[in-house]
């Protein structure tokens, strides 16, 4: 195995895992009020949108994959 194929494979479950436990969270905080939740709320989406870009970057449907 190249070094590359070991970093998307690294990329494609990192991804993922984060994605799934950072929607799992904002699914689990979505009824929580106040300015604090809603940043973190604001932050779990970011992350989530995040972890899908690394995820598709790493199957090489975005990016250059050389």
């Amino acid at each position: 195995m190249n070094a590359a194929i070991v970093e998307r494979l690294g990329a494609v479950t990192a991804g993922i895992v984060v994605a799934v436990v950072s929607f799992y969270s904002l699914y689990k905080d979505w009824h929580a009020t106040g300015v604090e939740n809603n940043v973190f709320k604001l932050m779990l989406f970011l992350l989530g949108v995040g972890a899908i870009l690394a995820l598709l970057a790493g199957l090489t449907v975005i990016g250059y994959a050389g």
